[in-house]
């Protein structure tokens, strides 16, 4: 009894202070978490938890005073491998699928296929390998992690107790220390995360553990109250997964629709939704203690399906995903002319609509020019007549053709490739030719020279 306050109590204060030293190890070699929030948010605070249960276990057994047995020796070697995996998913961002397989390696070598065959032995192996990776998904928000985990293993402590598996038992009082340790720097706001190595570290020996706890009950039994231990982080994982198959959204892909994150949607704070999920997880647990030491039967656990079941029909109604942006549509209505975008001009230099172009290209020759081209429906800019000095305007567009240099002289004629129009009324009218103009000859060149000019009189006559 005293060993066991003791170990708690050691357990705790040396992951606070890990936590705390491995806070400040992560933000200098910049392993943070920038996906939870916009501040980056140091990793490692799991690393911290799996310290300080190996270190104290392992002190226990060297001492003599809580000796581990052979499977709960292999099985905390087994979480120490899976948390040095999810370190390495941390620092180099493995993918989960990794993370799965190299957990299910570490629970074959965990489970007693002897006992329960070989069957249900590989039904075991997949069962930890996906309550460790609900454990992992549970890592968002602060504390929900730690806080499940906590309750989780104090929950299984009880039933190993029950067995009179005190190496077992100690083993999870030791876990639950640690994870209380961790949850002072972890709460909300939180100053370090779980990470992954914490989090598959916590779910792979909390369901390993309940598994060695149930050898040799019935299966049904075994079924029941495995599932009742573990409720809320499996109605966390299905959720996820059923959501994000109805959106046609990848499956492993992170995403804000998790258990928390529907619920402060709803209105609790982030403290509150934690505290809610903490409280649906001890009831859930508390049926699983009860139905394994006899004080309830296996029915009991029916109740606790149904308020999961409940729980994520309820929770898929609520939105967790933002709006898909009509790329397509706009792409097919960019391409469609006469849609409500702007098709391209062939013209270098112009945009727009066709009417659009003509009135930014038409000069500034006053409202009544503009208004009776708009009515005439050709699109073509009018042309302006010049001034008597002959000059022309400014504001004349590059392809008007110019006006006549004498007043008087005749309709201008129109550009080449279009069609002859009425400069006034903007209408077409005939193309009258150009006036040719008469330039007087040129002089005759003279030369300084006597010996050019004395041969170019004789030529001339």
């Amino acid at each position: 009894m005293l060993y066991g306050i003791a170990t708690a109590i050691t357990a705790l204060l040396l992951a606070a202070l890990l936590s705390a030293l491995l806070r400040v190890l992560a933000l200098r070699l910049g392993l943070v978490d920038r996906r939870r929030r916009a501040r980056p948010l140091p990793l490692l605070g799991g690393l911290a938890v799996v310290l300080s249960t190996c270190l104290v276990a392992a002190a226990g057994g060297w001492t003599g005073t809580a000796p581990l047995g052979d499977g709960v020796g292999r099985l905390l070697a087994a979480g120490a491998a899976v948390a040095v995996l999810g370190t390495a998913a941390d620092v180099w961002r493995l993918k989960t699928p990794f993370l799965l397989v190299g957990t299910a390696l570490a629970a074959a070598c965990v489970v007693p296929y002897d006992e329960i065959g070989p069957v249900a032995g590989i039904a075991a192996v997949v069962w930890i390998a996906c309550v460790a990776a609900a454990f992992r998904g549970l890592d968002h928000a602060d504390g929900l992690a730690g806080t499940m985990g906590v309750l989780t293993a104090f929950g299984v402590g009880v039933c190993a107790a029950a067995e009179v598996m005190d190496d077992l038992a100690v083993l999870l009082s030791v876990l639950a220390a640690a994870l209380t340790g961790f949850l002072m720097h972890n709460w909300h706001p939180a100053r370090v995360a779980f990470g992954s190595g914490g989090s598959l570290f916590t779910g792979f020996v909390v369901a390993s553990a309940a598994l060695l706890a149930r050898t040799g009950y019935g299966t049904v039994s075994t079924v029941a109250v495995l599932f009742a231990l573990t409720a809320t982080a499996s109605a966390d994982a299905v959720l996820v997964l059923v959501s994000r198959k109805l959106a046609g959204r990848p499956l492993l892909r992170r995403g804000p629709d998790h258990l928390a994150h529907r619920l402060r949607r709803l209105g609790p704070t982030p403290p509150g939704a934690t505290v809610l999920l903490g409280l649906a997880t001890f009831a859930a647990v508390l049926v699983g203690v009860l139905v394994h030491t006899g004080w309830a039967g296996p029915t009991a656990v029916l109740w606790v399906a149904g308020a999961a079941l409940a729980v994520v029909l309820g929770l898929l109604r609520v939105p967790a995903y933002a709006p898909r942006r009509p790329t397509e549509l706009n792409s097919v209505r960019a391409q469609t002319p006469g849609s409500g975008t702007r098709p391209q001009s062939r013209v270098p230099g112009t945009r727009g609509r066709p009417e659009e172009r003509t009135a930014r290209s038409m000069p500034a020759a006053g409202a009544a020019t503009r208004a009776r081209a708009d009515a005439s429906g050709s699109g073509a800019p009018p042309r302006v007549r010049a001034d008597s000095s002959g000059a022309r305007p400014r504001t004349e567009p590059f392809r008007v053709l110019r006006a006549l240099r004498q007043s008087g002289a005749g309709a201008p004629r129109a550009p080449r490739g279009r069609a002859p129009y009425d400069a006034e009324t903007g209408a077409p009218g005939v193309q009258v030719p150009r006036r040719q103009l008469e330039y007087p000859p040129p002089p005759p060149r003279q030369s300084t020279s006597p010996q050019v000019r004395a041969p170019l009189r004789i030529r001339d006559g």
